[in-house]
């Protein structure tokens, strides 16, 4: 059985525009996650470092100008949710549209991944 996890998108970012991107996520109940940073996911840096390379490579130098970008997680916050409910196609649109919008700062690939619910909790939520 699979462990609880949280969807999360997996993003490269500008670090020139992180904390704007950071800001005008939080408006949507979206919250930005640096994989480095992240206080509870086991050598971050390293994890970070893992992400990065993987994603940038795949892209065969389509993406080598994100190679020291930060690679960060996306989680959607409580207001997304709806008990067990799977995560509403409004909040993949919702998501996907407010990255578009930093399209020359950010490179993902469509589709959401998990992580353990413990590395994406809020303090509050703790």
């Amino acid at each position: 059985m699979r462990r609880p996890h949280l969807n999360v998108a997996t993003v490269l970012v500008d670090p020139a525009v992180l904390r704007d991107l950071e800001l005008d996520l939080a408006a949507f109940d979206l919250w930005v996650w640096p994989i480095a940073t992240t206080p509870n996911c086991p050598d971050g840096p390293r994890m970070a470092f893992q992400v990065r390379r993987r994603l940038v490579e795949a892209r065969q130098g389509a993406w080598d100008c994100a190679a020291d970008w930060a690679a960060v997680w996306i989680s959607f916050g409580e207001s997304w949710y709806r008990g067990a409910e799977p995560l509403p196609w409004a909040a993949h649109a919702t998501l996907w549209q407010k990255l578009g919008e930093y399209a020359d700062h950010t490179r993902y690939r469509l589709g959401l991944g998990g992580v353990p619910v413990e590395m994406v909790q809020r303090r509050a939520e703790l």
